[in-house]
């Protein structure tokens, strides 16, 4: 018998219609991965009563039990203007509001770089992205059904007659939906599992390296396998096959590509080093319900965004306006722009971001400020931060 290959894993994700549900995996519900780890969390009741000698009494059969994942991959948007990427369950999860998408519009003369007019209504709302060229920026202000403002501003007016292209963005919600996560391997007859009413508890997203990176974990109620699945698990009466054409989209966008806008008043700034953004959704099971040996339901605390970032100091009025915010504890907008093709970036907008004081780091030639531990939010109800494909 060969060994199972690691390099023979498929997984797929799909959001669940309600909490532990299984749907049936689709060939667009594919992913690829750099690493994942799917895990059954098992309760064991060991005996105490004594038995007449120092011999171990045994477990008795039972227990609670529950799953949990982390899934790390490369950052990759669809290829396509306002479709969805590959991994969007998780991101929808992760932010837990339903995606906007913005299908893309016909720019109308007396436009700005800030304000911009459409021929006809565009259907945005405040927080949703638009994109322009190699640009992608967010609404802030919906004047009329014909025109938006944007922050930060286009690095120039776009032209009459051209076309802005379509966006995905993801909200924030208070209410995150539940995913099924698919792990199949070869050969068929291998172990197969499915992560059902899974949540997840944190979404990271890494600025460094050859490519940009994001990772998801958290927990799940439970894990099935082909080798002990039993009818019901799962609300499955059989456990489901791998679809047979899995198609995935995209490509990873390479590192240090795109931009970043920083301060009170945001100036785009070149020297960013590193950057990791963090959403804590501080998931719970509920898991102690009498007569189950499952969670029966999720539910999200008190969120937390926070948003690392180091950059090279200059001797300039942005870097020095960046450093003054940080000592006086001024909220700050931010604005990340991943890569700088239609259909192939990724953004991230917080409009209070709160830095706090940098650490130097003299190890490389140049001074290094590390901004860390920086928190977004100011009470403005899911308003902390908006994600946004393009």
């Amino acid at each position: 018998m060969p060994y199972i290959s690691s390099d023979l894993n498929r997984l797929y994700a799909a959001l669940e219609p309600s909490y532990g549900s299984t749907p049936a995996p689709a060939p667009s519900n594919a992913f690829r991965v750099l690493k994942s780890t799917v895990e059954l969390v098992q309760d064991y009741l060991q005996r105490q009563d004594k038995t007449g000698s120092r011999s171990y009494a045994g477990v008795i059969p039972g227990g609670r039990r529950h799953g949990k994942f982390d899934v790390q991959a490369y950052l990759a948007p669809s290829g396509t203007p306002g479709s969805a990427p590959n991994m969007g369950p998780f991101f929808q999860s992760a932010c837990g509001g339903s995606p906007e998408v913005f299908a893309g519009g016909t720019i109308a003369p007396g436009s700005t770089a800030s304000s911009i007019l459409f021929t006809a209504p565009h259907g945005l709302s405040a927080g949703q992205a638009v994109g322009y060229g190699k640009e992608l920026r967010f609404v802030t202000v919906v004047p009329s059904s014909t025109a938006v403002t944007v922050d930060p501003p286009f690095s120039a007016a776009p032209t009459s007659g051209t076309t802005a292209s379509g966006t995905v963005t993801y909200p924030l919600g208070d209410t995150p939906p539940s995913l099924s996560l698919f792990d199949y391997w070869s050969p068929s007859t291998a172990q197969q599992r499915i992560l059902c009413g899974a949540a997840v508890d944190t979404m990271e997203v890494d600025v460094s390296g050859e490519f940009h990176q994001v990772k998801f974990s958290g927990l799940g109620q439970d894990v099935i396998d082909s080798i002990t699945f039993a009818t019901g698990q799962g609300g499955l009466s059989t456990f489901p096959t791998e679809p047979s054409s899995p198609t995935v989209s995209g490509t990873a966008l390479a590192g240090h590509m795109g931009q970043i806008w920083l301060g009170p008043t945001p100036a785009k700034f070149a020297t960013l080093s590193t950057a990791k953004l963090q959403v804590q959704n501080n998931v719970q099971l509920r898991g102690n319900e009498f007569g189950s040996q499952i969670p029966l339901a999720q539910l999200s605390g008190q969120r937390k965004v926070t948003f690392d970032f180091d950059v090279f100091e200059l001797d300039d009025a942005a870097t020095a306006a960046l450093y003054t915010a940080a000592m006086s504890r001024t909220p700050i907008t931010a604005c990340l722009q991943l890569g700088t093709v239609a259909g192939n970036m990724f953004g991230v907008y917080m409009n209070a971001l709160v830095p706090q004081a940098p650490i130097n780091d003299s190890s490389q030639k140049q001074l290094v400020w590390k901004f860390t531990g920086s928190r977004a939010g100011n009470g403005t109800a899911s308003g902390e931060i908006f994600v946004a494909f393009g």
